[in-house]
């Protein structure tokens, strides 16, 4: 799941709140977040 959040992130298709929802659902870990858009995570 990662590799794809991060290409799909790398080419604009997502954005930081699409990342934020894949780490909310499980998909993710914090610290994917973090890899794939250089920002630390912050739970809303």
């Amino acid at each position: 799941m990662f590799k794809i959040v991060k290409r799909y992130y790398d080419r604009s298709i997502y954005d930081n709140a699409a990342v934020a929802k894949f780490v909310r659902a499980g998909k993710l870990t914090m610290e994917d977040y973090q890899q794939i858009t250089g920002e630390e995570y912050t739970a809303l």
